[in-house]
């Protein structure tokens, strides 16, 4: 039975099969076509007697594992690999297909290659999810065809992996890095001038070119012979609470992944930031109701915990409840901390409808709000209409544009810092102003 399920023939094989048919048909008009075609067929046949023995009698055979990673990043690109050894005694020609989940409906994976005898060869591919979740990945089947291209034999392998996405641990890695190396600017992190120093003073060391002037110890200079500075400490220990939204206007796509999903990961990044400033990070989550709270801490294991709580949200994209989430924050936040709240109000009646909350909660904590752009609303604009329904859906697109520009002023208005970004550049301007709030001493 094991030997029927593996059993396969080749596109050549129906092809000569073809040829054999046509050759009998002819051979009732032409006798010595029918006589070619007799001999034809047993040469056909003994060849694929000798294409099947080569591939089924030997003992060695094809050997291939896929190497997947322990989690994927949500919205990133993912590399997987497939090994693949050849451990027959002549060249084979290999079909590889591999059952990927359903979630990226990818229904033509198919890769070919030839691989010489006791070579090993990698097929590497792609994948970006864009949902967080378990992914189901199938088996590996790999059908290898013999010298004469007439049979092919499957093998499978890895028979079923569920493998969970995370928040995009990559990319938080990817700022992780740029900031330990000092090349945040690479990603458009802007270096920002500190405003006065802390009045916690850590040492004396040597003056190095960049440094303030003003921080020169003259007294430790003169003893020393060369310039010296005071070394002060960056603040530490400020509460950084990330709050996200659920609600519905949070499941609009770009790019295929939800606007959630991009605060999420923006979350993930900006918290590690704030652990790497040795402050203290956070998290609350919520729709119509509180889904999670994650009290601000600096702990070693804080940041597997915010990834933990992050990849558990689930929502039902309810409407949001403002009041809930005030009333969560008296109760968990007891000193003035900043709070960074994802969200995305869809027009000025929705936040003039939010605004008492808001206001109420920036009164004992430094409230900066995020707003996300439509972007395809600002390639609308972009374009030149061509007639009069398009000039009635450029200015509908710029009156939207323009309430989102509004939302930004009415709270700059009452103290509440605000960010109007694409959901593309969202990491690195949340970052930007976060780092521009700890410079300035705000928090």
């Amino acid at each position: 039975m094991k030997f029927i399920k593996s059993l396969y023939f080749t596109s050549l094989f129906f092809v000569g099969l073809s040829a054999l048919v046509i050759a009998f048909i002819a051979g009732y008009i032409w006798l010595f076509v029918f006589a070619f075609a007799k001999i034809a067929t047993l040469g056909f046949f003994v060849l694929c007697s000798i294409d099947l023995s080569l591939l089924y009698v030997s003992r060695v055979k094809i050997i291939a594992h896929r190497n997947v990673p322990e989690k994927l990043s949500n919205g990133d690109e993912n590399e997987l690999r497939i090994h693949i050894e050849n451990h027959y005694r002549f060249p084979v020609k290999v079909n590889v297909i591999d059952e990927i989940p359903f979630q990226f409906q990818k229904r033509d994976f198919n890769h070919s290659v030839s691989i010489s005898p006791n070579e090993v060869k990698t097929i590497k591919y792609i994948l970006r999810p864009v949902k967080r979740g378990e992914y189901n990945f199938g088996k590996l089947n790999v059908y290898a065809q013999g010298p004469l291209r007439m049979i092919s034999r499957r093998f499978s392998f890895d028979n079923g992996k569920t493998v969970p996405v995370y928040p995009s641990f990559l990319q938080m890695r990817k700022y992780e890095l740029l900031a330990i190396s000092n090349n945040l600017k690479e990603e458009g992190i802007k270096r920002l001038r500190k405003l006065g120093h802390s009045m916690e003073f850590e040492n004396i060391r040597e003056y190095v070119i960049g440094d303030d002037s003003r921080a020169i110890n003259w007294k430790s200079t003169a003893r020393r012979g060369q310039l010296m500075v005071n070394h002060f400490q960056d603040e530490k220990s400020q509460q950084v609470y990330c709050l996200i939204d659920k609600g519905r206007t949070m499941f609009m796509p770009f790019d295929g992944l939800s606007l959630l999903d991009y605060a999420i990961n923006a979350s993930l990044v900006v918290l590690n930031i704030a652990l790497q400033k040795q402050d203290k990070a956070g998290l609350i989550t919520f729709s119509n109701k509180i889904s999670s709270v994650l009290p601000a801490d600096k702990k070693l294991s804080q940041l597997k915990l915010i990834l933990e709580v992050l990849y558990n949200q689930k929502t039902k994209y309810l409407e949001s409840d403002y009041e809930v989430l005030y009333a969560q924050i008296r109760k968990t936040v007891h000193q003035r901390a900043l709070l960074i709240l994802f969200s995305n109000f869809g027009s000025l009646t929705a936040l003039y409808r939010q605004m008492p909350y808001l206001k109420k909660i920036a009164k004992s904590h430094l409230l900066m709000i995020i707003f996300f752009e439509n972007t395809e609303l600002s390639d609308l604009i972009a374009e030149k209409p061509k007639n009069i329904e398009r000039i009635y859906i450029k200015t509908i697109a710029e009156q939207f544009v323009y309430e989102k520009k509004q939302m930004v002023k009415e709270l700059e208005a009452i103290g509440i810092h605000a960010i109007l970004t694409s959901p593309a550049n969202l990491t690195a301007n949340v970052i930007n102003k976060y780092l521009e709030l700890k410079s300035r001493r705000l928090i």
